[in-house]
């Protein structure tokens, strides 16, 4: 008769390594562990699911679904408008150019962006990671840039038309020693060729917009 192998309830959210670690290493824990009477004590049927069932849930929670089709609308290669209110929402905005590509990674269930500007007079380069969890049900997003040291970590969700995702999250900011700052980030897709990218300082009331950054798709040459 075949043995059917049995996982415990509890599986890491890390993935596949993790199942095949367990199964490997699950055996010589026993042994060191415990009597050898105790270990060959076949385990209750019932107390957890097989390995094919389990199988069949990570396959089903790794794999891209629909929400992620709204990553592949965001990439290719852009023209970047930049306009930021340094001064307060009442000021002035001050206008920079700059270029981006976004590039859909490890098969299409994130979204890899890398821009290129200026801010305040200054190169700016950065670089930020997008997805959606199917886990916990919302879209997830990291930033990083050459003017501080710090990861940016926001998640949000998009609207009903699929067209309009809002990010909240705490920043930092160093130049005034504020530390997490409440922020909403606000995605509005025009077009395929035309996407709109907003941040908003929560603590600044109604007028809340501190930058607007216009994306236009390169075109092809």
């Amino acid at each position: 008769m075949k043995h059917q192998i049995k996982l415990p309830v509890y599986v890491p959210r890390f993935g596949l390594a993790a199942i095949i670690l367990a199964l490997l290493s699950g055996p010589a824990f026993a042994a060191d562990d415990k009597p050898a009477a105790a270990a060959a004590k076949p385990a209750d049927p019932a107390a957890a699911p097989d390995m094919a069932d389990m199988m069949k849930k990570m396959e089903e929670i790794s794999a891209p679904g629909p929400k992620h089709k709204l990553l592949s609308s965001l990439a290719g290669e852009w023209e970047a408008e930049v306009k930021s209110w340094m001064g307060g929402p009442d000021g002035e905005a001050s206008v920079s150019k700059g270029t981006c590509k976004r590039t859909l990674v490890l098969g299409g269930r994130f979204l890899q962006e890398e821009f290129h500007g200026e801010m305040g007079g200054m190169k700016f380069n950065g670089m930020g990671l997008m997805g959606y969890d199917k886990f916990n049900k919302k879209y997830v997003n990291t930033w990083v840039d050459d003017m501080g040291t710090g990861i940016f970590i926001s998640e949000g969700s998009a609207d009903a038309t699929g067209k309009v995702v809002t990010h909240t999250g705490k920043m930092d900011e160093p130049f005034s020693g504020e530390k997490a700052k409440p922020v909403k980030m606000i995605t509005r897709i025009l077009s395929p060729d035309k996407n709109v990218f907003e941040m908003h300082d929560l603590g600044l009331g109604e007028k809340s917009k501190v930058m607007e950054i216009t994306y236009t798709r390169k075109k092809a040459q």
